[in-house]
């Protein structure tokens, strides 16, 4: 564990510097983000009196943003990732603080929309900055730890909801202040992260380009489609099966989710490492079948127990593809590429999060509960089907191949002028 984490050159330098600081956003964002989503739902029933229809609505425009996120980084392509983030967190906070403010369902759709332009922004600027941490070899271990990291914070956030709500079950506002605050300590953290490349310093930062959607990421962005998919079928009527299915209580639901965090915190770091050691395709292939199993297993058991225990499961190998297709990406694509490229691959899957659970939802008038699982089951097979197509080395781009081979040919002209010395 201690190789997992320890930075290149060890604590002291600027990579040091920086893991500690992204290490300390990724729990402020964990803790502040995670902490409202357990909370909103609630408000949104006691506080604004939302009716079920318009909990269908404010869910499709919080995905807006997500969708619309390529173009805000190509507006801001210009500014360094670390600013972009730190930027995206106090709009992230502005949006939780405006909910305090809201009296009925228009106006919390602004706050609602601000917010989740904010996180959705974090989501992907949080991967490029931990791959620049560190060399190509390590980058799945540096997402692996962050995911967990982010678990964490999230855990704390849940429990400190669970004890403050027994006894203080009003608390809506208190709560939204509190994690606005957290959210822009987080942004301050990563405000003073240093502009690194493989780890390594740089003088200044890296140019990116403005928008990116070629050819060559294509598998990436297949990749990311058909995560979104599925994602958002098992998080749109996941809990809702236990619930008006099984009939499980706020309690129990609570249980389940935090198990789950428990989960995913303890193996985020385990998933980044297979994904170093096995690569990208072996690693997503084997979890897209495990998808297949979990999905299925919870359409067909019909026992509370077993459901709970696919829950858990699906949870557990969540982490994998973002962060196999994020290093998948890295090893393909120059580097002022990256950056762009996540934001398309977050919009592409948002594409799918608007459209899926609403169609998978239409669906449910007229067939039963299990149907949207199969679904998922069936966009789990087609990426087991992609990935397996997956070879970083053979499928670079041209200008990557091009990157690799003067780097290449620099270290090999550095290594015969240290035997023309020994010599």
């Amino acid at each position: 564990m201690r190789d997992v984490v320890r930075p290149l050159g060890g604590w002291s330098t600027p990579a040091g510097r920086g893991y500690i600081l992204l290490a300390v956003m990724t729990l402020a964002f964990g803790f502040a983000l995670n902490t409202s989503t357990t909370v909103t739902t609630n408000y949104f029933t006691d506080v604004l009196h939302f009716t079920g229809p318009q909990f269908g609505y404010i869910t499709a425009i919080r995905e807006v943003p997500g969708f619309l996120l390529i173009v805000v980084t190509a507006l801001l392509y210009r500014m360094s990732q670390q600013r972009l983030t730190a930027l995206a967190l106090v709009v992230f906070a502005v949006g939780l603080a405006g909910f305090v403010l809201a009296t009925g369902f228009w106006s919390v759709v602004p706050w609602v929309v601000l917010g989740s332009l904010g996180f959705h922004t974090v989501m992907q600027t949080q991967y490029a900055l931990g791959m620049n941490l560190t060399e190509e070899s390590r980058s799945g271990r540096v997402l692996g730890v962050m995911a967990g990291i982010t678990q964490a914070g999230a855990l704390v956030g849940m429990g400190a909801v669970f004890f403050v709500f027994l006894k203080w079950p009003q608390l809506y506002h208190e709560v939204f202040i509190a994690c606005a605050v957290i959210a822009l300590l987080g942004g301050v953290a990563i405000f003073g992260f240093p502009h690194l490349h493989e780890g390594r310093p740089l003088r200044v930062q890296m140019p990116r380009q403005r928008m990116v959607l070629a050819r060559d990421y294509r598998y990436y962005y297949v990749l990311s489609i058909l995560d979104g998919a599925r994602q958002q079928l098992f998080f749109s009527f996941g809990l809702w099966v236990l619930v008006s299915h099984f009939g499980m209580g706020v309690s129990g639901i609570s249980l389940v989710v935090i198990v789950s965090t428990v989960v995913a915190m303890a193996f985020s770091p385990w998933a980044g490492r297979m994904i170093d050691r096995r690569g990208e395709r072996w690693t997503l292939s084997a979890i897209n079948v495990a998808y297949i199993v979990a999905l299925g297993g919870y359409a067909l058991m019909d026992n509370l127990w077993l459901a709970c225990a696919f829950y858990v499961l699906y949870s557990f190998i969540a982490p994998f593809s973002p962060i196999g297709a994020a290093t998948y990406l890295r090893k393909i694509a120059v580097p002022q590429d990256i950056a762009p490229s996540l934001a398309m691959g977050v919009t592409l899957m948002h594409a799918t999060a608007i459209v899926v659970p609403v169609v998978a939802g239409v669906i449910l008038n007229f067939v039963g509960y299990q149907v949207p699982f199969f679904i998922g089951c069936g966009f789990a097979l087609v990426a087991a089907l992609v990935t397996l197509r997956l070879d970083p080395r053979r499928q670079r781009s041209a200008a990557r191949a091009a990157l690799d081979d003067a780097a290449a040919g620099a270290t090999a002209d550095e290594a015969a002028g240290c035997q023309a010395v020994g010599a």
